[in-house]
């Protein structure tokens, strides 16, 4: 098995700041959106999310809490992904951006 990770991260300009770490989490996003629309996740305008934790990034890419944070947000930078918060204990909602 494998996590694919669009081409269009290592050649368009616009993403050329993104650092590879980001761009294998978002590999891993893009995964999980697949399942998310398999079992029907969708928002009432129709756009498919998920749910994915920091703890859950943190086991996948073997990265500490903080650095996990800071490749979130360098997505959220890049427009790549929209996350909203849902408070306190809730994670959060997190759509992929079309590029």
């Amino acid at each position: 098995m494998f996590y694919k990770v669009p081409k269009a991260l290592f050649t368009e300009e616009k993403y050329r700041s993104v650092s590879t770490d980001a761009k294998m989490l978002y590999g891993l996003l893009l995964d999980r959106m697949h399942l998310s629309a398999k079992n029907g996740w969708t928002d009432k305008q129709g756009r498919v999310y998920q749910f994915f934790t920091v703890k859950e990034a943190r086991d996948k890419l073997r990265f500490g809490h903080e650095k996990i944070c800071k490749l979130f947000s360098e997505l959220e930078r890049a427009d790549l992904i929209v996350r909203k918060r849902q408070g306190q204990g809730k994670p959060s909602i997190i759509y992929l951006k079309k590029f």
